[in-house]
């Protein structure tokens, strides 16, 4: 079972740091979780993962369960087993997947009849479901089946996804099973102030273990999905960890921190290295551009990641110029161990009180 310690809180600030206990080891919070959709953080080994700091990885009950099937992964002794992770894990409950898929799903009381994005096949998975799936995963920490809106949407149709939310985790709670799991629920209600409140008063009055942000990220702009957040986080208990999902960027951590959440992720970090673009202290580089060729330097000097430590950029360059595979890997280990600084210089800041003045550069590199 879940164990959430504050350690550091100003009296005029929400931001604090603190650690959360399971039984796959401890981390410590502000933290980042990197996104293993299909049971493998794209790229990189749980070992790439665990020397880059990193505590939780997420894991997606949706794909797991289409493949290779949540039972097969239960027979195999779990997800930590099946993937060779000894971290902690927390598993989404499924609803965004089944939300993104829009004109193959019918949403019903019960819950969510759907067609798989791989072979066309039907399936159903409500409240019930989604907790048998996790616990077959056995996660360190589950998630609630939740109805996200779409954005934008009209009052009537996000206070309707806010009454099956309420109803579904309450159903989840009903089925969590006693296998210590920590079960997290999700508040949903738009951008609509007064449906984000009466789904925050509605989860808090049921004791979940923790409680995430759903529904943000969705093409909102930030000062709108930083309003809603601030505005959420009143409601929600301050001995309770805060999760806001799929928000990523480095600036909106930061400010999302100071508004007391301690949990993030995003796939931004990975993708981003697929694609050639990786972060750094003096802000985004582009390994594709020319002026890199006979670049000799590391990515970032102020990086001691196993990358910057032994390549160049030049090498770096060359290696994703021909497609070679070396260079997701190389690129995304940078990625994840600037994620992963990122947030332990956040938590240095919030406990020498200097949140309030922390700073990152968001500069992108001069071609």
């Amino acid at each position: 079972m879940l164990r959430f310690h504050v350690d550091h809180k100003r009296q005029n600030s929400r931001a604090r740091t603190g650690r959360i206990e399971t039984g796959h080891g401890d981390f410590e919070t502000p933290v980042f979780m990197p996104v293993g959709t299909q049971g493998s953080v794209k790229a990189v080994s749980p070992e790439d993962l665990g020397q880059a700091d990193v505590g939780i990885i997420l894991a997606n009950t949706y794909h797991l369960y289409l493949r290779p099937g949540h039972e097969t992964i239960r027979r195999l002794g779990g997800l930590h087993r099946f993937m060779n992770w000894k971290g902690a894990i927390l598993t989404d409950s499924g609803g965004f997947q089944v939300y993104s898929l829009a004109g193959l799903r019918k949403i019903s009381e019960e819950g969510v009849t759907f067609q798989s994005h791989l072979d066309g096949s039907r399936h159903f998975i409500g409240p019930k479901e989604a907790m048998d799936i996790q616990h077959a995963l056995a996660a360190d920490i589950i998630m609630a089946f939740d109805e996200c809106a779409p954005y934008p949407a009209d009052h009537g149709y996000v206070s309707n996804s806010v009454r099956l939310t309420s109803l579904w985790a309450k159903k989840c709670i009903e089925n969590r099973g006693d296998g210590g799991q920590a079960l997290f629920g999700i508040v949903q209600g738009g951008m609509y102030d007064d449906l984000r409140r009466i789904s925050a008063e509605a989860l808090v009055s049921m004791d979940f273990d923790g409680y995430a942000l759903g529904g943000l990220s969705v093409g909102e702009d930030q000062e709108t999905r930083l309003r809603v957040a601030s505005n959420v986080r009143e409601f929600l208990p301050e001995d309770k960890p805060v999760y806001m999902m799929g928000v990523g960027t480095p600036e909106d951590i930061v400010e999302a921190v100071r508004l007391g959440v301690d949990m993030f992720d995003c796939v931004m970090p990975t993708r981003n290295a697929r694609n050639g673009t990786l972060f750094t202290s003096q802000g985004k580089l582009n390994i594709k551009n020319a002026r890199y060729t006979e670049d000799e330097n590391p990515i970032d000097k102020d990086c001691r990641c196993y990358t910057c430590t032994n390549y160049s950029r030049a090498y770096l360059r060359h290696l994703y110029m021909a497609r070679e595979l070396l260079a997701y890997r190389l690129n995304t280990i940078h990625n994840l161990c600037y994620y992963s600084q990122l947030m332990s210089d956040i938590r240095q800041a919030i406990k020498e009180d200097g949140m309030d003045r922390f700073q990152i550069t968001d500069n992108i590199l001069s071609e």
